[in-house]
């Protein structure tokens, strides 16, 4: 739909210099046929005519003259005055405004990578923006309703397109090609299907987590290429459930998933270290005494898990830590990276 206002746009634009031009135009070959003027002559005569100016003519006209040039004069009242309201238009109503800051909104994400894809900002969607803004994740926001993006404050992080999440063109012009995840929180089960079908098809190793309403959708879902598939409904019995059976336990959970306070609980690849830390321990690493934050597990190659790893284990670069600890530790952490 912006896309479709930006052409509107762009066509307005088109036609009313169109239209300018052609009467300039005819107006220069007029008088160069009519009282043999210069080329430069016939074109600061139609200028000042069709302007309106006044200033006197170049050389006497002949009657012939005098009858084109009110015949200028008369036709090019509507063409100007069409041109004008057409760019008056275009300034009241910000059609311009909105088109600079749509441009420039698509060359920022034309330069991102390694990002990820938000489709959707009702409840769920909200949701998953403010946690990735919290973990200073980049990410592109889709989202067709207007309305839905009166409150929303965009930064470095955040990126907009007001667009149909289900276009595939779109997609593409979100950076799904370079992006690292998409997620998909549409209200309609069916087109999130689709979402991820098409989101898959464009890239085979993006991580496509979707939103679902009925069971049935989950298989579905999972055919089309999701990884991961999330109910909100039934995670939020759940939820609720555990507050009751083991309530500490659920707010120890929500505390180290950085739901409660500032504490963070973060996956790092051994690969991304700049440090020098393959085929080093973990007690080498020192990450404890050097940053505070805590290793608490770590992910083999093999997609196995260690939870609360030995210190003497030698570490690959294919091989993550799961880390615990708070904003300043992990920035601690990073700065090693």
């Amino acid at each position: 739909m912006r896309n479709n206002a930006i052409r509107q746009l762009r066509y307005k634009i088109a036609l009313a210099m169109a239209l300018i031009m052609l009467s300039i135009s005819f107006g220069v070959m007029g008088y160069m046929l009519i009282e043999s003027y210069s080329f430069l002559e016939a074109l600061y005569m139609t200028v000042i005519t069709v302007a309106t100016i006044g200033y006197g003519e170049v050389k006497p006209l002949s009657d012939s003259g005098r009858i084109f040039t009110i015949i200028l004069i008369i036709s090019n009242l509507g063409i100007f005055a069409y041109a004008i309201s057409i760019i008056t238009s275009i300034l009241i109503q910000g059609d311009f405004l909105e088109t600079y800051k749509t441009n420039k909104m698509k060359n920022r994400i034309a330069k991102l990578s390694n990002h990820v894809i938000v489709c959707g900002y009702g409840r769920n969607g909200k949701e998953a923006c403010e946690i990735l803004r919290r973990n200073r994740i980049k990410f592109v926001l889709l989202e067709i309703k207007r309305e839905s993006l009166s409150d929303l404050l965009t930064d470095d992080y955040m990126h907009v397109i007001e667009d149909d999440a289900t276009n595939e063109q779109v997609l593409i012009e979100a950076g799904i090609k370079h992006a690292k995840g998409l997620i998909t929180t549409l209200p309609n089960d069916s087109d999130n299907v689709y979402v991820a079908l098409t989101a898959r098809e464009l890239n085979q190793t993006l991580t496509i987590v979707s939103r679902a309403s009925a069971d049935s959708s989950v298989t579905k879902l999972k055919r089309a290429g999701a990884d991961n598939v999330i109910m909100p409904d039934k995670i939020g019995g759940a939820h609720m459930a555990s507050l009751i059976v083991n309530p500490d336990i659920k707010e120890f959970i929500d505390i180290i998933s950085g739901q409660a306070n500032e504490v963070r609980l973060e996956e790092i690849n051994i690969a991304e270290f700049t440090a020098g830390f393959e085929g080093k321990t973990l007690h080498e690493m020192n990450i404890r005494h050097k940053t505070g934050a805590n290793v608490i597990g770590l992910k083999r190659p093999d997609g196995s898990y260690d939870v609360n790893p030995d210190l003497h284990y030698t570490l690959s670069p294919t091989d993550k830590l799961i880390v615990l600890g708070t904003i300043a530790q992990m920035e601690k952490l990073r700065s090693m990276l």
